[in-house]
C-alpha cells in the first residue's frame, strides 16, 4: 500500500486553483472555486478562497494555502491598524500595497498568489493583481491559480469594457466552471462576491448549478449508443 509520505497526503496544503478579478461599471466581482488539495489528496472541497480583509475589500487566495492566510491575516490587522488612526475605511490601493510589500519582503519564503479587490469613494471599484514574487499589477481584470492556464483564450474573447454586475457575475462564474471543467487541481462550488457602492454581497453555486462543458456533456448519437443498439444503422460520413 503506497505510504501517506509517498500519496502527499502529510504534505503541505496546496490551492490548485482558479480565483478571478473582474471589473464592471460600479465595482467588482471575485470568484474563486473551492477546492483545496494535499498531494493528490482533495483536504477541503468546500474551502472559501475569498477572504475579507475590510468591510470594502476582499482577497482572493491561491497557491500554498498556509502563506495566503498568513498573509491575510498580517494584512487585516495593519488595515484595522490604519482604520483606526485615520477614522475612515482603508482604500483599495493601500490594501493592496500591503499585500504587495509582505509578497516582494518575503518572496522567497511564501508560495502564493493573490488577487486584490474592493470599493472605495476615492477611486471605485479596482482589481490589484500580486502574483507570485510581490508585483503589483493594477488591471480591469485578473487571473489566477493553476486553472488560469486555461482561461487567458476565453477572457480574449469575452472580456469586454463597461459590463453590467449581472453580465459580469455571469462571466466569473462561467470562467470558473470552464477552469474546474479542465483543470484538475480546480473543482467543488463556484464562490463569488460583488463589491460596490451599496456593499457587499455573496453567492454560492453549487456544482450542479454550473455550466457543463465538453466531456462533462452526456454522450448523443455517439459511437457507443450506436452499438448497443438493437438494430444499428450505418454510419454516414
Amino acid at each position: 500500500m503506497e505510504s501517506h509520505k509517498e500519496n502527499g497526503i502529510n504534505g503541505p496544503h496546496s490551492m490548485g486553483t482558479t480565483i478571478i478579478g473582474v471589473t464592471y461599471n460600479g465595482g467588482v466581482v471575485l470568484g474563486a472555486d473551492s477546492r483545496t488539495s494535499t498531494g493528490v489528496y482533495v483536504a477541503n472541497r468546500a474551502s472559501d478562497k475569498i477572504t475579507q480583509l475590510t468591510d470594502n475589500v476582499y482577497l482572493c487566495r491561491s497557491g500554498s494555502a498556509a502563506d495566503s492566510q498568513t498573509v491575510s491575516d498580517y494584512v487585516r490587522y495593519f488595515l484595522h491598524q490604519h482604520t483606526i488612526q485615520l477614522g475612515q475605511p482603508a482604500t483599495v490601493k493601500v490594501a493592496a500595497n500591503l499585500v504587495r510589500l509582505l509578497s516582494y519582503n518575503n518572496k522567497n519564503f511564501l508560495q502564493t498568489g493573490m488577487i486584490v479587490g474592493g470599493w472605495d469613494k476615492y477611486e471605485g471599484g479596482k482589481i490589484y493583481g500580486v502574483p507570485l514574487g510581490g508585483t503589483l499589477l493594477e488591471l480591469p481584470f485578473t487571473i489566477g491559480g493553476s486553472g488560469s492556464s486555461y482561461l487567458y483564450g476565453f477572457f480574449d474573447q469575452a472580456w469586454k469594457d463597461g459590463m453590467t454586475q449581472e453580465e459580469a457575475e455571469q462571466l466569473v462564474v462561467k470562467a470558473v466552471s470552464l477552469a474546474i471543467a479542465r483543470d484538475g487541481a480546480s473543482g467543488g462550488v463556484v464562490r463569488t462576491v460583488t463589491i460596490n457602492s451599496e456593499g457587499v454581497s455573496r453567492k454560492y453555486y453549487p456544482e450542479d448549478k454550473l455550466p457543463r462543458w465538453h466531456e462533462e456533456l452526456e454522450p448523443q448519437n455517439s459511437l457507443l449508443d450506436i452499438l448497443s443498439s438493437s438494430s444499428p444503422e450505418p454510419m454516414v460520413t
